[in-house]
């Protein structure tokens, strides 16, 4: 009975044992879904899913992946987080990697398609699908082949002679990006390349073909006990993407412009302040969450705020300090969107530079373009007709005629700085002052006039 017992006791601890050794193996799977157009949001989503399957610990990132391409730089950053992640990334195209997408794929440790599926057409195009120029084509031709070459070759040694195969021919990879490269038995010149899931297996650039990530996991990782884990994207993620996209950046970039310039021909501090401000934030505030804009270069652009107000109220014309004022504003706008670290530019890409700078100088240029148009529709019929004083002047001020006011001292009405209101013998005009700031109350001294506005000077 003792011994029946010794036994039993044994045998528990030997299936406890057994027990905990298989769940021990279970394998954590990191699953990503990425099935939209490449932007700043699908960066947002890869680098947090990469983040969290390190703290997980996980065994193995799995891409689900479907697109027709996107933002080239979003994909740069997207395959460079790949290409160094410390745990292996895998991607399971289901129906579609294109252009922006097959780079991500490349990237990827091994490829798996769904039957049906397609890899390549990597040329980068404008917003009308029409194919940019050859030195972004380079860019890209550079950046996809050496995303191949990361892979690897296979050394084959057969007697006395060495060969080696590329894990990923890089010339293949090329092709999918120019039209003028020719591969016997592929590919004629005059096309870019796009694989089928068939055409991907037989030239290496698909490692497995299946219908469900389940089944690439089982199947092609062998990973028969796991445990999948997804990621989850916030409100906030898809918030921090759409604020980050660069046609709304430049789009903050106009409000932020035309709010100081509209602050500086009106009285006070009133909506144009706040709109720059709120722009400003929304402009620096995701860039700064996610690592881009340092603390230096928004003081960059804070500094070349204020040089231009001193320009404006302090210094007479436009010289040196608007100047400087002017190059500062650009350049901590366009820092703020380069992955630099500090001071060092060493990874930053050419492409990264020219899209930043774009980005600035279309919201600048739009931005005066605006303001412009703006100032022509301010005081006439329509939507504008409210924000500025109406009055028929000729009718408001028709005695005594503003020639007759030259020399005539009175008040200013408003802060003029350099437009505003001054008070001349109890009537109201529009008053512009030639010496830069005057403050509210103080005398003045009517100089000249023109287009129905009083020009002043502060009187001695």
């Amino acid at each position: 009975m003792k011994r029946k017992t010794l036994q039993s006791v044994a045998l528990f601890f030997i299936l406890l044992l057994t027990f905990e050794t298989v769940a021990a193996e279970k394998q954590t799977v990191y699953r990503i879904d990425i099935k939209k157009e490449i932007n700043k949001t699908t960066q947002i989503y890869l680098n947090k899913g990469l983040a969290q399957a390190q703290a997980l610990e996980a065994d193995a990132i799995l891409i689900h992946l479907n697109t027709y391409g996107g933002l080239l730089d979003a994909a740069d950053s997207m395959r460079t987080a790949i290409l160094y992640s410390p745990i292996p990334v895998y991607v399971f195209i289901d129906n579609n990697a294109a252009s922006a997408g097959a780079l991500i794929s490349i990237a990827c440790k091994k490829i798996f398609m769904r039957k049906g599926a397609s890899i390549g057409a990597a040329t980068v195009v404008n917003q009308t699908g029409e194919a940019l120029p050859d030195k972004y084509q380079s860019y890209m031709r550079s950046m996809i082949r050496a995303t191949a070459e990361a892979h690897g070759h296979d050394t084959i040694i057969n007697g006395s002679d060495t060969t080696y195969k590329w894990i990923r021919d890089p010339k293949i990879a090329e092709a999918m990006v120019d039209e003028r490269i020719s591969i016997p038995n592929l590919i004629d010149s005059g096309k870019t390349l796009t694989f089928t899931t068939d055409e991907a297996v037989k030239w290496g650039y698909c490692d497995g073909v299946a219908e469900t990530a389940d089944e690439v996991i089982t199947q092609f990782l062998q990973y028969d006990n796991y445990e999948m884990k997804s990621y989850e994207p916030s409100w906030m993620d898809n918030l921090k993407g759409f604020l980050m996209n660069p046609i709304f950046q430049s789009i903050l970039i106009m409000i932020i412009i035309g709010g100081i310039y509209f602050e500086l021909q009106t009285p006070g501090i009133g909506f144009p302040s706040a709109a720059a401000l709120i722009a400003a934030i929304l402009y620096f505030a995701p860039l700064y969450i996610e690592g881009l804009a340092a603390n230096w270069e928004i003081l960059v652009f804070i500094i070349g705020l204020i040089l231009v107000v001193l320009e404006i109220f302090v210094f007479p014309g436009f010289g040196i300090a608007g100047i400087a004022g002017t190059m500062l504003i650009i350049i901590g706008l366009a820092l703020a969107l380069i992955d630099n670290i500090n001071f060092n530019f060493e990874y930053v890409g050419n492409f990264e530079i020219s899209r930043a700078l774009i980005t600035v100088i279309v919201g600048i240029t739009f931005g005066f373009g605006s303001m412009i148009w703006l100032s022509s529709r301010i005081g006439t019929k329509g939507m504008f007709h409210r924000v500025a004083l109406v009055a028929d002047l000729e009718t408001a001020v028709a005695s005594p005629v503003l020639s007759n006011l030259i020399g005539v001292e009175g008040i200013a009405a408003t802060v003029l700085r350099p437009s505003g209101k001054v008070i001349i013998d109890g009537e109201y005009y529009d008053g512009v002052s030639e010496t830069g700031f005057i403050e509210k109350g103080s005398k003045v001294t009517v100089v000249r006039f023109e287009n129905a506005q009083v020009y002043v000077e502060i009187s001695l």
